[in-house]
């Protein structure tokens, strides 16, 4: 049931590798394996493996590649990667025509005018860089390896080199961290302009180094009051900024959101290429290992190893509410009414209408959305109206 509403498809490239792991990153990644040509080998052959994934006859209009450090390949291997996705399903699918936003997330000590110079040759037209923040404390206590100055020379040969559109991620809510040390954050980034902003409250995920301190007592979490007025400050200065709230952690200036994001929130489908990485043909999901040395084994000898999950209509509709209900257009009524029909859209209505009735829900131009207000209770209004 792919979403007519966007008849585009993307593609994701898992590159699991980093110099060194952040205390707080869930995500699967890997330190020192030496596999990288190896790694590139086998996602080009899960590439051949699954060059028909996506449907026909949408165009991929956006390329992403994710990690983990991206920037940790080296641009001959970039270069290789970006050439085998161009090959064997871009242009094929696109007429000879490239796609539209091409981003790489890279970490700003990894970003040189070399390697600013060669992502634009390889047609890199966007670049997220992994800031966090500022405070050299904190970025010490988050073991990031770059520095405060690191952070605004990579910008700074970014633009030199012709890329301008670029997305910065910060991340508030640090143990101890005041207001005024956040907005010291908000203000270096603001100073630097950046087409887009990303902005995160400190998480302690499961089985991170982070969230051992925590258990051991050797961090205090920040208060959740401090943490909304956090947020609050965040939303104001980015709007009096002139920076477009589109999605509640995600800011960008006038026609500078992420396609590519965007495409998640709004069912576009999508596949993900590499270890770990996701995928989405509009009726399913799939997921890869997450184990780099059992990925490139089993593709080399033609298989991919994963998993996959068949989408039934509840599933469908609560991955919609999770999604669609983050972004500032929400969720069309008219989009449920065609795709799920009267009784889903009555169970959406009732369900929504003491939340529209306390401020915390609205309905504009037949859709559904958050108030800012409701964006502080977000995850309970989402559990509402789910249906599993």
């Amino acid at each position: 049931m792919y979403n007519q509403q966007y008849r585009w498809s993307s593609v994701y490239v898992h590159v699991p590798f980093c110099a060194s792991r952040c205390v707080y990153c869930g995500f699967y990644s890997t330190v020192g394996s030496g596999l990288e040509t190896d790694y590139v080998s086998a996602m080009e052959q899960e590439l051949s493996l699954r060059a028909d994934y996506l449907p026909k006859e949408y165009p991929i209009r956006t390329i992403y590649f994710g990690g983990g450090t991206p920037s940790q390949l080296s641009p001959t291997l970039l270069a290789r990667m970006l050439r085998s996705i161009n090959d064997q399903i871009v242009l094929p699918r696109n007429h000879g025509s490239a796609v539209e936003e091409l981003t790489i997330e890279c970490n700003p000590d990894d970003v040189d005018m070399p390697l600013a110079i060669s992502l634009r040759a390889m047609g890199v037209n966007r670049v997220s860089l992994g800031i966090q923040t500022f405070d050299e404390a904190r970025l010490h206590f988050l073991h990031r390896r770059h520095t405060a100055h690191e952070a605004v020379e990579a910008i700074s040969h970014l633009r030199s080199a012709g890329i301008d559109n670029i997305s910065i991620d910060l991340m508030f809510g640090f143990p101890d961290e005041t207001i005024e040390d956040w907005e010291h954050d908000i203000e270096c980034a603001l100073s630097l302009r950046p087409s887009h902003l990303s902005a995160y409250g400190l998480t302690y995920e499961e089985g991170t180094p982070l969230e051992r301190l925590l258990r051991e007592g050797r961090v205090n979490a920040i208060d959740e009051e401090v943490s909304r007025d956090m947020y609050d400050v965040l939303c104001t200065r980015l709007n009096d900024a002139g920076y477009e709230q589109y999605e509640i952690s995600n800011f960008a200036l006038p026609n500078r959101r992420s396609i590519h994001n965007s495409g998640y929130w709004s069912g576009v489908p999508y596949l993900g290429i590499g270890a770990a990485a996701h995928s989405y043909d509009g009726v399913s999901r799939q997921w890869n290992v997450s184990d780099l040395r059992q990925y490139i084994e089993q593709v080399g000898h033609g298989v991919v190893p994963m998993e996959r999950e068949v989408l039934d209509e509840p599933t469908l509709w609560d991955d919609m509410i999770v999604t669609a209900l983050r972004t500032c257009e929400g969720i069309s009524l008219d989009h449920v009414r065609k795709v799920f029909g009267d009784e889903y859209l009555q169970f959406l209505l009732q369900t929504s209408q003491s939340y529209l009735e306390h401020g915390l829900l609205k309905i504009d131009d037949n859709h559904l959305h958050l108030t800012h207000e409701g964006i502080h209770v977000s995850d309970m209004i989402v559990s509402e109206l789910m249906k599993d």
